[in-house]
């Protein structure tokens, strides 16, 4: 609410960013100012005489035009907000939204959108975050009245997914609606993201024409070589040449600027130096081009002027409507029949096929192409991102799940622009095609500062990218080379439905490496059906091994290949085949190469088949026949490698989709209310009575404890509590108790509590952390001790942690996280995960543990940060897992004020 000298509350710049509208192109969103009064005026001056009566009820003339400019353009930001869409270099508004307060938590809303602007998504964008806007302001209820008529903006409103209730006047409609999000509103913004995402892809995969600005006479430079790619790959469009020193390029009459080109430019290629690009690129803004690629590089990769001059390229784009891949990018590609777009300066065109292929790096998109060539690998697009000033791996895809043409996704990362909607993404699209992501960066320089035992743990480390793509179903490698062995595998052969592997090879060796690489992958290698055997027993000779692994023995022909095929395949024990073949004297690799397409080709059964062909003359043509494409590795421990991640990645897709638990009896108020009063002291910690009451608010088990001001007093609570105590100290700053001395157990009786406890004080006095207050709790000497804890990762938000606990935590490292919000079937996995879970299953015959209990925690934890995103560290250390439910022994908690969440859909 406003101040009591009614001044209007800050301006909120972070309230602003650019959005992407239905099309796929970009308008800037961001709060209204006074001094955008005139840009308001024009905008309602510039409204059709229709569109003006449906926002205002009448044709208002100029003078009240004027007035109504006025008052809309006088906001205080909290009982009153404007937001405006803009476009152009001049910064012309396209959209209005205003809400005025009507009472303390309702509001009325009104918007309108430039007649040139409509049916492009923009109002519904502009109502989803003005509901936003309010909703963080206390205003829980938009009302809105709208003519009888004016069916595109009751249209605006039911497509925004929130529960619109219309009451009918005379002549008008009354609509009322709350401003927080529901599920539904939620998907329909999920789903307008994905729509303008492939629209905006649409804008460079499929363009009707391409101008290369920057071409060249000269082959071997960047543009001539992008030039001379697009027209040898014959470009179903016009290719237009632009350069200022050449009347002819490459045969092909070329332009002095993009802006001479007399037909329309859908996509532009930039191969310009860098000082040149943000002319080009107003070039192309006034020529109407809707796509650029700037191949040139001089941008953010270089320091804070290119960084600067790569601010200043994005400002272009968004202003003029136009997107962006690049800068410092090598090109895109697209092998679909109807377009043949090779926009690269790559000395070789990619095979056509059904795999996308995105890279951040341009030097390895070069070796990409190249390297699936040699496999057979075909791709359908091909995007390397370069600064990914714009256009995202997000965005990509959002693409390719809509994409008939590619059925596999494979992504060379070296940063995410935004996890948190990566993750919903990738979960969403890897239930449809498969996602195989190499991502770089695995050990940061420098460790980040943290101060908490989970924090530390999470430092330095490359646990959250993990837990990312395990959530999400993405399969991680480690190598490029992994990469495309498993892209193979998944373009050309099924998911396997188990683990169970069926090998065969004519060399023993070979075939004990990859047990043992399947066994160590989490594989398994059975014994074959009794029937099975017997059939292999009577085709091998006596010396073959016909359990599994199937050693046929050196004298084996490509005919014996053929028939244990088939029968290794029909054995109901096996998932999965890896047919091994090392070079004898006589039998040839090219006919076992026809023996086992022909096998593989007989399947009555969808398994997967992959071979090993340990030759230097490397992977026989045959295996690549056209219709049957059977991978082939050159290890046997590759090929185990690749096919265990496969099958991890089927048992994360034929897995039911979960939701996080709801809990009833949270108190949610009053814990917002312990974080609030926390966060106005400004010292981050909470004190240990806010921790115990923060917990006690969503169901955790902090351990009975008494709180106390005093050595004396503290005694007195042993006394009350009866027993074997323990007794902690609790000072400012003071963070890790126990290599602090301010820990002591097993005590007993209010004069050994008492004298440890004045002991204890003037030890951390001494060293400057006087105690303000002492804990004394029960002792609990029965369970396992683990870690419960939490960490707000600045890029990632929330990671929840599990691991061993008590005072070696940091030692033992044993800890698996997860992205929050986690489901069950989250928390379960990262238990058992742990090299300690055997502890509380009745290791060596200790006691079975509660692990469902630890289970509970862990989810109650990620509700917790789901609610209170100021929550920026907690620890539950340790958290003892009893045969019977679990005890938290101790606990901190430290909170800071968030950033402001981002506007809905905005791009920054």
């Amino acid at each position: 609410m406003t101040s009591e000298s009614n001044q209007p509350a800050p301006h909120p710049t972070h309230r602003a960013g650019d959005v992407v509208l239905r099309d796929g192109s970009t308008v800037k969103v961001r709060p209204l100012e006074p001094q955008d009064e005139q840009r308001l005026l024009d905008f309602f001056r510039l409204l059709s005489e229709e569109s003006r009566w449906l926002r205002f009820f009448s044709f208002v003339k100029d003078k009240l035009l004027a007035a109504e400019a006025h008052r809309e353009a006088t906001v205080d930001y909290v009982r009153t907000f404007g937001l405006i869409a803009l476009t152009g270099g001049e910064e012309r508004v396209v959209g209005h939204a205003l809400y005025s307060a009507l009472g303390d938590d309702r509001a009325d809303a009104a918007f309108a959108v430039a007649d040139d602007y409509q049916g492009r998504g923009l109002g519904t964008i502009l109502v989803g975050q003005l509901a936003q806007v309010a909703a963080a302001n206390g205003i829980q209820v938009f009302e809105a009245d709208v003519l009888a008529s004016n069916h595109k903006m009751l249209g605006v409103f039911r497509r925004s997914g929130f529960p619109i209730k219309v009451t009918v006047t005379t002549g008008q409609l009354h609509v009322v609606f709350p401003t927080s999000f529901t599920g539904d509103a939620v998907a329909q913004f999920e789903q307008r993201e994905q729509v303008s995402a492939i629209n905006a892809l649409k804008l460079f995969l499929s363009p009707r024409s391409v101008a290369v600005i920057g071409a060249s006479r000269e082959r071997g430079t960047i543009g001539g070589e992008i030039f001379h790619n697009l027209l040898s790959y014959e470009f179903a469009g016009p290719v237009y040449p632009v350069n200022p020193s050449a009347e002819v390029i490459q045969s092909v009459l070329a332009y002095s600027t993009v802006e001479a080109i007399s037909g329309p430019v859908d996509l532009a290629v930039i191969a310009v130096p860098g000082a040149h690009v943000l002319e080009v690129a107003r070039q192309c803004g006034r020529k109407g081009v809707r796509a650029l690629v700037v191949i040139s590089a001089g941008f953010a990769e270089t320091g804070d002027e290119g960084r600067a001059r790569q601010n200043e390229l994005l400002r272009i784009c968004r202003m003029t409507g136009m997107r962006l891949i690049g800068p410092n990018c090598m090109g895109i590609v697209n092998t679909d029949s109807s377009i043949r777009l090779d926009a690269t300066f790559a000395p070789h065109v990619p095979l056509a096929g059904r795999v996308g292929f995105f890279s951040q790096s341009g030097a390895l998109g070069l070796a990409i192409i190249d390297h699936a060539n040699l496999l057979g690998l075909g791709i359908s697009s091909f995007i390397s991102i370069g600064n990914k000033a714009d256009i995202s791996g997000n965005d990509l895809l959002n693409y390719w799940e809509s994409d008939p043409g590619t059925d596999v996704i494979l992504l060379y990362l070296e940063s995410f622009g935004n996890p948190k909607k990566f993750s919903q993404i990738a979960r969403r699209v890897g239930r449809k095609k498969p996602i195989v992501v190499v991502k770089s960066g695995r050990s940061p320089a420098g460790a980040r500062a943290a101060s908490s035992h989970t924090g530390a743990l999470l430092a330095a480390s490359d646990v959250t990218v993990d837990a990312l793509f395990r959530q999400a179903g993405v399969i991680r490698t480690d190598t490029l080379e992994e990469l495309f062995d498993v892209a193979s595998l998944l373009a050309n052969q099924p998911i396997p439905k188990g683990r169970r592997v069926g090998i065969i090879t004519n060399a023993g060796g070979p075939a004990i490496l990859c047990a043992d690489a399947c066994e160590a992958e989490g594989l398994t290698v059975p014994t074959l059906e009794k029937e099975s055997m017997a059939e292999l027993r009577s085709l091998l000779p006596a010396e073959s091994s016909v359990t599994n692994p199937v050693d046929m023995i050196a004298s084996a022909t490509a005919d014996d290949y053929r028939k244990a095929i088939a029968i290794v395949a029909e054995d109901p024990n096996i998932d999965a085949l890896v047919v091994i073949f090392t070079p004898p004297l006589v039998t040839r690799a090219e006919d076992v190469a026809r023996a086992i397409v022909e096998g593989a080709r007989n399947f009555k059964s969808s398994k997967p088949l992959v071979t090993v062909f340990l030759s230097a003359r490397g992977v026989p043509e045959e295996l690549k026949t056209l219709e049957l494409r059977v991978p082939s590795f050159a290890f046997p421990e590759a090929a185990a490698t690749a096919l265990a991640r496969v099958v991890r990645y089927g048992e994360w897709r034929e897995r039911p989709k979960s939701e996080p638990p709801h809990f009833e009896d949270l108190r949610r108020d009053e814990a917002a209310a312990i974080v609030a009063t926390a966060l106005a002291r400004n010292d981050g910690w909470l004190t240990v009575e806010e921790t115990a009451n923060l917990l006690s608010c969503y169901g955790l088990p902090l351990v009975r404890q008494r709180v106390v001001r005093n050595a004396t007093e503290a005694g007195e609570a042993a006394e009350e509590i009866g027993g074997e105590v323990a007794l902690k100290a609790a000072a400012t700053g003071l963070l890790h108790k126990t290599e602090a001395g301010a820990v002591r157990l097993h005590l007993i009786g209010a004069r050994q509590v008492s004298a440890a406890g004045a002991e204890m004080a003037q030890k951390l006095a001494d060293g400057g952390q006087a105690p303000v207050a002492f804990v004394v709790q029960p002792m609990i000497s029965d369970g396992v001790e683990m870690l419960v804890g939490l960490a707000h990762d600045p890029q990632f938000g929330p990671v929840v942690a599990c691991g061993a606990g008590g005072i070696f935590v940091e030692l033992m490292r044993d800890v698996s996280v997860r992205l929050t919000p986690l489901t069950r079937h989250d928390a379960s996995e990262m238990i058992r995960s742990l090299k300690s879970y055997p502890l509380l299953t009745g290791f060596r015959g200790s006691p079975v543990c509660d692990t469902a209990a630890l289970e509970d925690g862990l989810l109650r934890v990620s509700a917790m940060v789901e609610d209170l995103p100021q929550i920026a560290e907690l620890d539950c250390n340790p958290f003892v897992v009893r045969t019977q439910g679990a005890v938290i022994l101790d606990a901190r908690v430290r909170v800071v004020a968030p950033e402001p969440p981002q506007l809905l859909g905005a791009r920054r």
